[in-house]
């Protein structure tokens, strides 16, 4: 993949990301680049791995949103971006640890549940410079954890889509209706800030044939100070459908939904 890609017409940087798996480790070669789950945000759920991994970098990329949490820890430099910047910070990134620095990205929660746009774009970074390292991902505990268990949907009876992403999410629709209309299972879904929100999910899963009285939960800024866990019926959430800004949605950005299958 290079560095110049359109997420509608590819590629995709999370199918470069899955694209093979990560090679072996070999102790006394392996110089990796890492890519951090931080957690959903409290720092007591950060594991000591990735915290280490984040201490000793010498340059650390990120969101700023996601830097902020973990800036204290490291003496690194810090490369912080927003969407529009991105590629440049990365950039830079893949410059540095093909100059022989220790890096490491950060990510908010998991990689491994909505990153690997993310994971696809730093390791394109380090190869398009060069550098000839492995990048390995140290997972984190996802906010997707936090909502099964306030949630009590057990995953192995759960459908988890992701719609945090850039690019067509079509497909991704699809198997939330099949999943809770045909197949019966939970759901835990990431929403997508700010034009596919739980409303717009509830009002979607109802057009599809979800029944009205199911229950949904939106889980909100899951181990932070403000935790919140609003409850509804799933025809109750459908009516916060429809917006595509911050201030159309009652709910901010850190959400995951939760809908519970029908106990019969």
């Amino acid at each position: 993949m290079s560095g110049e890609y359109d997420l509608d017409a590819g590629p995709d940087p999370a199918t470069f990301a899955a694209d093979a798996t990560e090679p072996a480790i070999d102790d006394a070669a392996d110089d990796p680049v890492y890519v951090v789950g931080i957690g959903p945000g409290n720092r007591e759920y950060l594991t000591p791995r990735g915290e280490r991994a984040i201490r000793e970098a010498d340059v650390v990329v990120g969101f700023t949103t996601v830097v902020d949490f973990v800036a204290d820890l490291t003496d690194a430099d810090l490369l912080t971006c927003g969407y529009k910047d991105e590629a440049d910070a990365l950039e830079a990134f893949g410059e540095r640890v093909a100059a022989g620095e220790s890096g490491t990205a950060v990510a908010m929660g998991d990689p491994n549940h909505s990153g690997y746009q993310f994971v696809g774009k730093v390791q394109d970074a380090v190869e398009r410079e060069g550098a000839d390292r492995p990048v390995r991902i140290v997972p984190g505990i996802s906010s997707l954890q936090l909502a099964a268990s306030r949630a009590r949907t057990p995953m192995e009876d759960t459908e988890f889509v992701t719609l945090h992403k850039s690019g067509d999410i079509e497909g991704d629709m699809d198997r939330l209706a099949t999943a809770v209309t045909a197949d019966e299972r939970h759901l835990l879904v990431l929403p997508r800030p700010y034009d596919r929100m739980p409303g717009d999910i509830a009002a979607f899963l109802l057009e599809r044939g979800a029944e009205p009285a199911l229950e949904a939960l939106v889980c909100e800024k899951l181990t932070h100070e403000d935790e919140a866990i609003h409850r509804f019926t799933l025809a109750e959430l459908a009516e916060h459908a429809g917006g595509t800004g911050r201030d159309e949605t009652p709910f901010s950005d850190l959400v995951v939904l939760a809908v519970r299958r029908s106990v019969s």
